[in-house]
């Protein structure tokens, strides 16, 4: 092949090259854009159907295809976390519906003593006695919105702490003087056993808890029963635990008891409890510490505060 056979060659192959070359390169891309858009179909499907959950329809799922790849493991991470939310935001629901039950309770308590009390002339006594009504219901709301505080503090992960050198047995003391009255009143002995026991911890957030343990006690121990208060430190954790001759927990709620607002299995209207053993929880937690609950074998329940020190 002589030198004008090997440049015609050249020309042409240049010119093939110009020209088909584009045309290859525009039908790769075409190919790659469809088989990119097959390979993505399923990705947007599951991103139609994620868009498409809505509060209305919250037991709705992701579908999950049996691929046994990264797209069935995605669907099925998705709807784990979509099962998450779902559990979260019906926590929250009913956490919501019984905070609004508990503070209409004294609410609508307080508004009858007022109205009652506007509506016609009544005596010293019968004022006397409506005063105290609503002073008890105040004193009422006034530990529910402390309480809901606490709880949304310690759910956000920021109960405050604040350690000093503490007489536990002086506070355990004048939470039981607060009692004494109640206790008289409903015929409950309380008892108190703790000698001189001091720690670092929080003495408002242990008076609190301490509180609640024992207003649950009192609670659920009946007429002519006993409560009684324990506190000792074992090395370094304070232990305190208040127990009750009442009938326990149910056992389909022990395991419950310090969820807020926790009640029997199918019971809506029935025994709960409320928020006090919540705010026990989360006054152990914030210190580090634990609180657990349990039936006596002889009757009644005994709850523990279990703080280190």
């Amino acid at each position: 092949m002589d030198v004008e056979d090997q440049d015609e060659a050249v020309a042409w192959l240049t010119v093939l090259v110009a020209i088909g070359g584009p045309i290859v390169l525009l039908a790769l891309s075409a190919l790659g854009w469809i088989l990119a858009g097959a390979a993505l179909r399923p990705v947007e499907e599951l991103r139609s159907e994620a868009a498409a959950i809505s509060t209305s329809e919250p037991s709705r799922r992701l579908p999950v295809p049996e691929t046994g790849d990264e797209l069935q493991r995605l669907a099925e991470t998705l709807n784990g976390m979509l099962d998450q939310l779902h559990e979260a935001l019906d926590r929250e629901r009913r956490f919501v519906d019984e905070a609004s039950h508990e503070l209409r309770t004294p609410l609508g308590i307080l508004k009858a003593e007022v109205d009652l009390a506007l509506k016609e002339p009544r005596s010293r006594d019968e004022l006397e006695s409506a005063l105290r009504s609503i002073a008890q219901e105040t004193e009422r709301l006034r530990r529910l919105t402390q309480d809901l505080l606490v709880l949304a503090r310690s759910d956000r992960g920021r109960l405050p702490v604040h350690r000093t050198d503490v007489d536990v047995s002086s506070i355990i003391g004048r939470v039981a003087a607060e009692f004494e009255g109640r206790a008289s009143q409903e015929g409950v002995r309380l008892r108190v056993s703790c000698s001189k026991v001091r720690a670092r911890v929080d003495a408002d957030r242990l008076r609190q808890a301490v509180e609640n343990l024992v207003d649950n006690a009192l609670h659920h121990a009946g007429r002519g029963g006993r409560v009684e208060v324990r506190a000792d430190l074992d090395g370094t954790r304070l232990r305190v635990v208040v127990s009750d001759s009442g009938s326990g927990f149910p056992e389909d709620l022990l395991g419950r008891v310090f969820e807020p607002f926790a009640r029997e299995d199918g019971d809506r209207e029935g025994d709960e409890a409320g928020l006090g053993l919540a705010i026990v929880r989360a006054v152990a937690e914030a210190h580090g510490g634990s609180a657990t609950a349990r039936n006596l074998e002889d009757g009644g329940a005994s709850v523990s505060l279990d703080l280190p020190t």
